[in-house]
């Protein structure tokens, strides 16, 4: 028989192209090709040999290198770009040239000195959303490095990514030219310094661990978590952080003390779920995050049936342990109801994730749509359902992604009436009913509800956040309206929204007549969310505003990269007559296009 095996191996593969490749070279074809072939030979080909890296191929403005260690070429990147940063510190306005660099680790296979594989495919899609000037892992590659490098990446969560079937979790590091290679480089801008600590006792409840595969036993500690959020920001004096930036550390190894200056927490709550049969044991920790100390622990048994009475005996624990004195205020026992139906239960899960998980579409509308039209369908009574599916809607009235958009506004009112008539103290039911009403335009009744809503959970981050938007884009705007916004977005910094909610601060800002704040905010929102191209849309409006032509044009590339179909008159409908702005620069995009 013939040996027909293949050489394969694993290793860290990690690709690089030059960001803005195309408007370079347009803009000076000679001068790019000259400075690449100086940086390639003088910075980024001896780096990469270095730190023992296999240059397997280059492209015009790319490489593609193999490294037998993830650490190797976590470093080498690392290096490269804080080199580049330092060299484009003294480049020409335009013509500094940024890479974007992914790392993966993977099998590949090996043939005639090339490399293929779907280990190659992986690296050269992560280098694709990689930010410029930045570089962007793996979840596989992440593993390998972690606790061996001295580099603090952040968690961008579960990305789609071209060509590749199941969606990848990813990870960025955020590159600090000034930084020592000793020392940790921050997260994000936006996590660079640690969070103040308010004088009021400070808190974040991290997603209880379930030891058990079933399906209702996840639901029930997941729902254990969130309550337990909700009741605690109901005691008087409490700060309690919200549940989706508390909810980022979820499946995640981080130190306590490292949670405690991200979140600008004193306090972090932990605990597990442990059934045995339908008996279950509920172990919980209070822990001091400045020092990661214990400062309390204990164990609760009960039936599933009675998790409501054990969620009681937790929180008055804590609270009792936290400030004593904070014993005497009533700890309100919110019953809130939890869906028995483990479909529907799945369908909302599915349906509310859909967004974040694959960006603003047409088509990604749709199917969050569906999901929760089914889960509604399959528990008429599901609230929570019919709110999220409401603020969807009403979104997507307004970014111009639905078909039918008078249906849409008529379904969005009617299902956050319908959700609201069943659950009317819920907070974040209040919250999600009152923003899709405000956004229909009926201001008064959103209002109403969103001021109900925090004031049932003062942690709501999504209510302050609507509520503020909603007074900022009034006929005549209430400047108050940007410290709510501001108030919502700092009580969870790490919400996977922050993207979403910081364009639409940028632009209540630009509408202030704060321009340089609004650059500032919408540039933080679009490395907040690579996959928003409303963020880019509003970047270019402020940047035009701001004589930066050419940084107009880049966002508008990118808008158009993002969503092919972005129209002038969808531009038009997103930020109104600041749009005159773009026309010129639009022509000079679309031709450019073609």
């Amino acid at each position: 028989m013939t040996d027909d095996r293949v050489d394969r191996r694993l290793a860290a593969i990690l690709a690089a192209d030059v960001a803005g490749y195309s408007r370079l070279m347009g803009a000076d074809e000679e001068g790019t090709l000259a400075r690449l072939k100086t940086i390639r030979s003088v910075l980024v080909d001896p780096t990469i040999t270095a730190y023992r890296g296999r240059i397997v191929k280059t492209t015009g403005d790319g490489v593609l290198v193999e490294f037998a260690s993830a650490v190797d070429a976590a470093r080498s990147a690392l290096e490269i770009q804080r080199k580049m940063a330092a060299q484009n510190a003294d480049a020409s306005k335009g013509a500094a040239i940024e890479f974007r660099i992914g790392i993966h680790v993977g099998d590949i296979i090996f043939d005639e000195n090339d490399i293929f594989g779907d280990g190659v495919n992986i690296a050269a899609r992560l280098e694709g959303i990689a930010e410029p000037g930045g570089v962007c892992i793996s979840d596989d590659a992440h593993r390998q490095i972690r606790g061996k490098v001295n580099i603090v990446f952040d968690d961008v969560g579960p990305q789609v990514l071209k060509n590749i079937t199941e969606p990848m979790r990813a990870w960025r590091c955020q590159i600090n030219a000034n930084a020592s290679p000793a020392q940790p480089i921050k997260s994000s801008p936006e996590t660079a310094q640690p969070l103040a600590i308010t004088d009021r006792p400070s808190i974040a409840v991290l997603p209880f661990t379930c030891f058990s595969e079933e399906r209702e036993f996840k639901f029930l500690t997941e729902a254990m978590s969130e309550d337990l959020i909700t009741m605690l920001a109901r005691i008087p004096g409490f700060v309690v952080i919200a549940r989706q930036s508390a909810f980022a550390y979820q499946g995640r190894s981080v130190d306590s003390r490292q949670i405690g200056r991200e979140l600008g927490v004193r306090y972090i709550i932990e605990g597990s779920v442990r059934p045995v049969g339908r008996q279950l044991r509920v172990g919980t920790q209070l822990i001091e995050a400045t020092t990661g100390g214990q400062l309390w622990a204990d164990r609760f048994d009960g039936q599933a049936e009675d998790i409501l009475e054990l969620q009681d005996q937790i929180v008055r624990a804590i609270a009792s342990r936290i400030e004593p004195e904070l014993v005497r205020a009533e700890v309100a026992l919110i019953r809130r109801r939890r869906d028995a139906n483990p479909s529907a239960w799945s369908c909302f899960r599915q349906g509310a994730g859909m967004i974040s998980l694959k960006g603003w579409s047409e088509e990604t509308l749709t199917q969050a749509a569906a999901l929760l039209r089914q889960a509604a369908a399959l528990d008429p009574d599901f609230a929570l359902a019919r709110a999220q599916l409401a603020l969807f809607l009403s979104l997507g009235a307004r970014l111009g992604l639905v078909a039918d958009g008078t249906a849409a506004v008529t379904e969005a009112r009617r299902e956050a009436e319908r959700a609201v008539a069943i659950e009317h103290d819920a907070s974040e039911i209040l919250g999600y009913a009152g923003c899709a009403l405000a956004e229909l335009g009926d201001s008064q009744r959103g209002t109403e509800l969103l001021e109900r809503a925090i004031e049932n959970d003062p942690s709501n981050a999504q209510a302050w956040v609507a509520l503020g938007t909603a007074q900022c884009f009034l006929e005549k705007m209430d400047p108050s309206g940007l410290e709510k916004l501001q108030h919502g977005m700092r009580l969870s910094p790490r919400d996977h929204r922050l993207g979403f909610w910081g364009t639409f601060y940028a632009l209540a800002l630009a509408r202030n007549r704060q321009i340089t704040e609004a650059h500032e905010e919408v540039r933080a929102a679009c490395r907040r969310d690579p996959q928003f191209y409303v963020a880019r849309v509003v970047l270019a409006v402020v940047a035009a505003g701001l004589g930066r032509k050419e940084e107009a044009v880049a966002a508008l590339n990118e808008a158009r990269r993002l969503r092919p179909r972005l129209s002038l008159d969808e531009i038009e409908f997103l930020v109104g007559r600041r749009a005159a702005l773009l026309a010129a620069l639009w022509s000079e995009v679309s031709t450019s296009s073609q």
